[in-house]
Order: C-alpha cells, then sequence, then structure tokens
C-alpha cells in the first residue's frame, strides 16, 4: 500500500515543481532591466576580514547578456602573514615589509542563465572581466625596541628586526607612505552571481569567483618568505544595488 501511495505523491510534487518553474519563468519577462548600478564589500584568500571594495555599472545587450564596467580597491597580502599582540596590546605582523594596494578598473560581460520573478526566486548569471592593475607598494612599519630606553620605528628589516618580542607594534597610520613604490600588471576574473532580493529596483547578492593577477615585478611583501610576480585568489563579495 506504502508503495502504491508513494509514486502518485511524486508525481504531484513533480507537476508542483514544474508548475513553479513556468510560473517563475513567465514573471520573470516582468523583471526586465536596462541598467544597474551594484556596490560589493569583498573577502578573498589574499585579503584580511574586508578584502577590498567595489562598484560596478552594467548595461543590457540583449535579452540574456550585459556588459559592465567595474572598479575594485583591494589590499593583497601573503598568506604566510600572521598577526601577534605585544605586550601593549597592539597588534601588528612580524616580517612584512610592504603593504599592496590594488586599483582594478575591469570590462566584462555577464550572462544570464536563470532570471527571477520580481518578488521571488534567485537569479543566476555567469561573468567573466579583464582589466589592468595599478599596484602601490607602501613600506610597513613598525615600533622596534634596541634597549629599555631606545625605541625605532622604520619599515622591517630582516637584518636590525630579528626577534618579535621586541616590537612594540605597528607605525602610525601612512607612516611612510610617501616613499611608495608603483607596480603595473593585468588581471583576469570568472565568476557565478546569484541575486536575492523582494524589490524589482533593488538588488541583494553573492558573486563567487576566481581571480589571477599579474605584476611587472615581483611584490616583497615578506622579505624572509616567498615572494610572488602572480597572484591567485578565490573571492566572494555581497553587493547592494540598483536597477531601471
Amino acid at each position: 500500500m506504502a508503495t502504491e501511495m508513494k509514486y502518485p505523491v511524486l508525481l504531484l510534487f513533480l507537476c508542483c515543481l514544474n508548475s513553479f518553474a513556468f510560473a517563475q519563468r513567465e514573471d520573470a519577462g516582468d523583471y526586465d532591466y536596462d541598467k544597474e548600478v551594484l556596490f560589493g564589500i569583498n573577502k578573498n584568500t589574499n585579503g584580511g576580514l574586508i578584502g577590498g571594495i567595489n562598484l560596478k555599472i552594467g548595461s543590457r545587450i540583449d535579452d540574456n547578456l550585459f556588459q559592465f564596467f567595474a572598479l575594485e580597491l583591494a589590499n593583497v597580502k601573503n598568506p604566510k602573514e600572521v598577526r601577534y599582540n605585544t605586550v601593549l596590546g597592539n597588534s601588528y605582523i612580524f616580517g612584512k615589509s610592504n603593504y599592496l594596494y590594488v586599483i582594478r578598473p575591469q570590462y566584462g560581460r555577464e550572462v544570464l542563465l536563470f532570471k527571477k520573478a520580481p518578488h521571488q526566486g534567485v537569479q543566476i548569471s555567469a561573468l567573466g572581466a579583464i582589466g589592468p592593475t595599478l599596484g602601490l607598494i607602501s613600506p610597513y612599519f613598525i615600533e622596534y625596541s634596541l634597549s629599555r630606553t631606545e625605541t625605532i620605528r622604520q619599515q622591517y628589516d630582516p637584518s636590525i628586526h630579528q626577534s618579535r618580542f621586541n616590537v612594540l607594534g605597528p607605525g602610525r597610520l601612512f607612516e611612510g607612505i610617501g616613499d611608495s613604490e608603483i607596480a603595473f600588471g593585468g588581471h583576469a576574473k570568472a565568476a557565478m552571481s546569484f541575486e536575492f532580493g523582494f524589490f524589482k529596483s533593488n538588488v541583494t547578492g553573492v558573486e563567487l569567483g576566481y581571480l589571477l593577477e599579474g605584476f611587472n615585478k615581483e611584490i616583497p611583501l615578506m622579505p624572509t618568505t616567498e615572494n610572488r610576480q602572480i597572484f591567485q585568489s578565490v573571492y566572494f563579495t555581497l553587493f547592494y544595488g540598483f536597477r531601471r
């Protein structure tokens, strides 16, 4: 008896699921838009708690294809960076000699794989983008105790700052930024976007992707470890924006 009841119930479930999908596809026609402006906060495997921020402006090419221009600002870290606390309660990274701040202008295309209804569902799309990278290599300063009465504040040097227990904390905010160097490069990314939201003119969602980036020279983030010229990362971006 249980077996006889199982198949009608399964058939009813499939019919309901198909009806829901068909209704959502019908409603999706009312969800068309021509332009969008999105703001995002990024987390990636080469960044800290907040890896960066971005702005994306898109426009429609045809029913399922968009083009977009974007601008990302990010802080790139060496994967071996470890943060320590001093006896004074200050937090610093021992062995780090430089920050790497990057500016990434992008041009990309986005293909809509599944449209959402105006007030329900999830919109799924695939996207890719390329662009140049401008890197700012800025010195990372620490305050270091040479003796009980003498301290110095300077960029980390492994020949001088040999013990992390003599570090009293990081340098001042933006200290040494005037001695920064410029690195030029390029980047490319591929991602999937999942968009939610209950209002037609607003959008909230997450972008999951992979980014590859290279520079014209090796970036000395930590002199005592392997430093790179090419970086790759997996990232996700939480975004919010407007459409019309």
